[in-house]
């Protein structure tokens, strides 16, 4: 039985995709494999177009008899087992096992013979099968994205059997058209399923791909995921190479070497995701170029920082601070004045920015009074996690160095107690507010790709120097393979 795993080792992507299977994940995920393969196996019959069939042929004492076989449509179908098992050859066995098939069409004849006149019947047939498939997929590179090559494709028949209406025909006619139209027909659903499933699986890795695409991609910002290298199939994995360079405008951005190697992850979940900090850097540098990396604070939330504590030294600094101002008169502004720099380590991923901080208030008929502004280096590491299809940011450290402080207030700008009150502020309310903004933006973000549609297990979140790994198990939609297939064919 084999194990998928897909895995990436491009000379220098900053993207790995990874599927592996082991221990107890592997019988559950083949069985999962194989539920979606015989899925799309049946579509292929169920779509295939059947080209009408005609024949002639010279009997003795009949003459010629001419036949066709016209309207064939599949009435029943089911698939009694089917298996999935990766190669050392770069080739993925499907084998898809005791299919029983039922058509149904009309049947048409004449014969011409030395004491009959010509005859025309047309008939009512239904035809029974019992097939075996085996497919030999091959996946290629083509235009930079994954191509399913299947067209070593084979069906074998164990049973083909023609009944006509109500089978009251003779019986010498019915041996007749059943040997004249098994070949034939044999050769007619070869060709057509197969050309259906070599079509449908260039269809669904397509739809792979573009979801993939698109759930990198918000607005004017993406991620080139096209292939870096050729898609490799081994006995136990599969691995693709994806550049995975930053699109944005016309920004370009260079990666070194990657780092990547496949003795970095385990063999003990069904799916891996493998991500460099230059990723992260490139996307943080494109939020910070499309204006995105700014903040508004007011009304209850900016009364719930400043009276975090209830001391009347604070209480004195507050209020001379918004000069009896309302919260909702009052707006703080947070933005990021360069790029964030991110480096994934052990503890976490940390990331450091120049902010600037900008308290301004609002009087009836005036323009906005800026009373505090200051700008502050800060670093801050956080851990990551994926909680009940949430996405779950702690903040386990940070740093604030002061640059700028400019005090529209009385008391001077360099009054320390000021300085520490805001300090604090930032420290304590600050920052968890930030990251309580960003959780929701970016789990509404993966919701609108349509995460939350599939039953993810177990999720992890795992940073190493340089890098971090997804890893975790999950359960594909079947309603979305079911949806795709009914409109798309």
């Amino acid at each position: 039985m084999a194990r998928i795993f897909p895995a990436t080792m491009s000379p220098a992507p900053f993207y790995d995709f990874q599927e592996r299977n082991g221990g107890k994940i592997l019988n559950g995920s083949i069985a999962w494999v194989n539920q979606q393969t015989a899925q799309v196996i049946q579509a292929a019959f169920r779509h295939a177009t059947y080209p009408d069939i005609s024949g002639e042929r010279s009997m003795a004492f009949l003459g010629k008899v001419a036949y066709g076989l016209t309207n064939i449509q599949i009435n029943d179908l089911s698939i009694e087992n089917s298996e999935v098992d990766f190669k050392e050859d770069d080739a993925i066995d499907i084998a898809i096992q005791n299919v029983t098939a039922s058509f149904k069409g009309t049947l048409s004849y004449g014969y011409t013979g030395a004491w009959f006149v010509k005859l025309a019947h047309s008939i009512d047939f239904e035809i029974e099968s019992s097939i075996d498939l085996q497919i030999n997929a091959k996946l290629m590179c083509a235009k930079g994205r994954v191509a399913a090559d299947t067209s070593d494709c084979y069906l074998t028949f164990y049973k083909l059997t023609l009944h006509l209406q109500g089978d009251k025909q003779p019986g010498w006619l019915k041996q007749l058209f059943t040997d004249f139209i098994s070949f034939t027909l044999k050769l007619v659903l070869k060709g057509q399923v197969c050309k259906e499933i070599n079509f449908l699986a260039q269809l669904l890795a397509d739809f792979i791909q573009d979801r993939a695409a698109n759930f990198l991609q918000d607005g004017a910002i993406g991620v080139d995921i096209s292939l870096a290298s050729f898609p490799v199939i081994k006995a136990n994995y599969m691995e693709s190479h994806h550049k995975g360079l930053l699109l944005y405008k016309n920004y370009s951005v260079v990666f070194s070497d990657s780092m990547f190697a496949p003795s970095l992850l385990s063999e003990s979940r069904m799916l891996y995701f493998w991500f460099s900090d230059q990723v992260l850097n490139s996307l943080a540098l494109a939020a910070f170029l499309d204006e995105r990396l700014v903040l508004t604070i007011t009304g209850e939330e900016l009364r719930e920082m400043f009276e975090m504590e209830d001391t009347e030294a604070h209480q004195g600094i507050v209020q001379e601070i918004f000069q009896g101002t309302s919260y909702n008169d009052s707006l703080a502004k947070v933005w990021s004045l360069t790029p964030p720099e991110i480096a994934l380590q052990p503890e976490g991923t940390i990331v450091r920015s120049l902010v600037a901080v900008e308290l301004s208030l609002f009087s009836q008929g005036a323009e906005p009074t800026v009373v505090l502004y200051s700008e502050k280096e800060v670093t801050v590491t956080i851990q990551s996690a994926y909680v009940e299809k949430k996405l779950v940011l702690h903040l386990a450290d940070s740093v604030i160095e002061p640059k700028v402080f400019k005090c529209a207030l009385e008391r001077a700008g360099a009054d320390k107690s000021l300085r520490h009150f805001l300090q604090r502020i930032i420290s304590v309310a600050g920052i968890p507010e930030v990251i309580s903004r960003i959780e929701p933006a970016l789990t509404s973000l993966m919701n609108s790709k349509g995460l939350n549609l599939f039953e993810i297990k177990n999720p992890e979140i795992i940073t190493k120097e340089g890098y971090l790994i997804i890893q975790l198990d999950f359960g594909f939609p079947h309603h979305l393979l079911v949806d795709f297939l009914k409109k798309t064919l």
